[in-house]
């Protein structure tokens, strides 16, 4: 139905760091002592005033936990949360530094835009650049962890907030340059240059005209070296390291070890939650122990993979052009440049993607430093090696999510790349035909999560088309297609069916110009036609429609096929029950452009089926 735009990631939240093991289990007791209608705000925020640095530690992690849960937000904004916190971030004391910054960063985070702009508004910035002003003028390893978040905080802010431009100076814009020239080799600091390069992109709108492009550069470079990091490699050496480590280290107990230990900083998403218990029949979050997250090998671990995600993240939005609609999913009628004329079809029909807004400067950029090789590369990852590794230590098993997240997210990037760049600067055929036989292999493989499955059909759509652009032989059997067209039916996720659909469109539009294919077009055609009638979401319904007029459009084998699958008569009996889903579920259920693009496949319907009326005739 037409091309399909990424849509922009934003910052997800995470555990508060430097927090003693005990001050986190009291700090979730109390949570759940507090219950989920009051408001432990006024509370909290008193405790940073008291003069015992633990004190104020404890209540900045508690506010950090907190705040995950956006419901309590308003409380602490209506007590001017942001105003108390602000100052705790220069605090005497480092843990009190590394949780308030990291409270911050959650109340960014979860809160959303308007909480964003609340903070800017209430001068966070001015705190927050000061330390990071301070971190930049030296780098040893005691205070990463608090630069980190420091930055997480200023990538999170920054990040689609007009009104911050105009606060920025050149004295924090060299203090993030700085960041990046830095050349330590840990992966905490690659982590943290990483951060430094998100946060540049977020400001490029600020940056004076005669450094933008050497920002650009520098921001690219910056992201290249990350995703150049072979993590299949540098994982299982990180836990032969700790191994190591752990024959040589004398013997304690697992309380001065637990005691000793100091959480790593870890990022969060809704489906890493941790464990829950019932308890008076609520659910009710359980600490994990944190002693292992302490070691420093699992924490390089850590901060590896969440700079590689980080990094791809980063690049789909910079493939993002800045208009309103990228933050939504789009399906744009392959029929908009119709011709007016009323038997013919549209000549843009075949067009399922247009390529997406990339200026000059920024294509440049990512070619120059071999974006698509390295996007590509990651896409391949998890190494079975890095996985086993992973599995047989419980402390390592929650890389493997991270792991797989690396990859989903180089999918997303990889569709993005091929949405917004040509086929000679991807390499040319043979580059295109490589990917396209290992996309084929991650597809059909093992069965994988949704949101796997969402990135890599995305991804293979994109490609298979730009290859059906430059009339390269598609290199999916009948097989595959069959097995795609099943697998995307059970699927849940709307944009894997209508993706799904879409490469059966695009093959089946290849093989119609060729001799001896007809045979293969009837199964596409009567899985398309299965689709159409029988899913339950219209947008997957007029995909399915609109993949038939173009296998179907013209050619010897495609009469052939839709005569032999009786495709006439199976459209009219079709149109009629389209045409009135369209007016009891559409206002109600689809948006504007949705229902815009769906009327324009209605009116190509009706077309449709006078073109094939015509071909019986003849």
């Amino acid at each position: 139905m037409g091309k399909s735009r990424t849509t922009k990631f934003k910052r997800p939240q995470f555990n508060a760091v430097g927090l003693p093991v005990n001050a986190v289990k009291e700090a979730a007791v109390e949570e759940e002592q507090l219950g989920e209608d009051s408001c432990p705000a006024a509370e909290l925020l008193e405790k940073l005033e008291s003069p015992s640095a633990d004190v104020r530690e404890f209540a900045c992690a508690s506010i950090s936990r907190v705040v995950q849960q956006s419901q309590t937000i308003p409380g602490f904004l209506q007590r001017d949360a942001v105003r108390r916190l602000g100052p705790m971030v220069l605090d005497s004391s480092l843990a009190v530094r590394e949780t308030a910054t990291g409270a911050l960063r959650n109340l960014s985070a979860c809160g959303g835009q308007e909480v964003c702009e609340n903070m800017v508004k209430h001068d966070v910035m001015t705190p927050l650049t000061a330390l990071l002003r301070e971190c930049c003028a030296g780098f040893e390893s005691a205070v990463v962890l608090y630069k980190q978040v420091d930055t997480h905080c200023l990538h999170t802010v920054t990040e689609d907030n007009p009104e911050l431009l105009c606060s920025m100076n050149t004295a924090v814009l060299g203090a993030l340059d700085n960041v990046l020239l830095t050349s330590q080799p840990s992966m905490a600091h690659s982590l943290l240059r990483t951060l430094a390069a998100g946060t540049l992109w977020n400001l490029k709108a600020s940056l004076p005209a005669a450094r933008q492009a050497q920002t650009l550069g520098a921001v690219v470079a910056t992201l290249s070296q990350c995703l150049a990091l072979d993590a299949g490699t540098i994982i299982p050496e990180l836990r032969q390291a700790e191994e190591a480590r752990d024959r040589n280290a004398p013997a304690v107990t697992d309380g001065e070890d637990a005691a000793a230990a100091e959480p790593a900083m870890e990022e969060m998403d809704e489906e890493e939650e941790e464990p829950k218990q019932k308890k008076n029949g609520k659910a009710v979050k359980v600490d994990n122990d944190f002693s292992d997250l302490g070691k420093e090998e699992l924490r390089e671990a850590t901060a590896l993979l969440t700079a590689q995600q980080t990094s791809l993240e980063i690049i789909v939005n910079m493939c993002c052009s800045d208009d309103p609609s990228d933050d939504e999913w789009e399906e744009e009628s392959s029929s908009d440049e119709s011709d007016n004329g009323p038997d013919s079809l549209s000549d843009g029909m075949s067009n399922l993607m247009s390529p997406l807004c990339l200026s000059a400067e920024v294509h440049e950029a990512l070619i120059n430093h071999s974006i698509p090789e390295k996007v590509l590369k990651k896409t391949e990852f998890p190494k079975t090696d890095a996985m086993d590794v992973c599995h047989q230590n419980p402390s390592w098993r929650g890389l493997i999510k991270k792991m797989q997240r690396v990859q989903s997210r180089a999918l997303t990037c990889l569709h993005s790349i091929l949405s917004a760049m040509d086929a000679e600067s991807l390499g040319g055929p043979a580059a295109l035909q490589g990917a396209a036989q290992h996309l084929s292999t991650l597809v059909f493989g093992i069965p994988k999560d949704e949101e796997f499955l969402e990135a890599v059909i995305s991804a293979m759509r994109s490609l298979l088309q730009m290859i059906a652009s430059k009339n390269i032989p598609q290199c999916m059997t009948p097989q595959q297609l069959m097995s795609l067209s099943e697998a995307a039916t059970r699927c849940d996720v709307v944009s894997v069916r209508v993706n799904a659909v879409a490469i059966l469109g695009i093959t089946g539009s290849t093989l119609a110009k060729e001799k001896g294919t007809a045979g293969t077009l009837q199964m596409i055609g009567n899985a398309l036609l299965h689709v159409a009638t029988r899913d339950a979401d219209l947008v997957v319904n007029g995909e399915a429609l609109d993949a038939l007029f173009d296998v179907f459009a013209d050619g010897d084998e495609a009469e052939t096929a839709a005569k032999n699958i009786q495709l006439l008569p199976a459209l009219k009996a079709l149109q009629p029950v389209f045409k009135a889903k369209i007016r009891k579920e559409g206002r109600g259920k689809y948006s504007p452009q949705q229902l815009c693009v769906l009327d324009n496949i209605k009116v190509n319907l009706r077309r449709f089926i006078g073109y094939l009326e015509k071909v019986v005739k003849k």
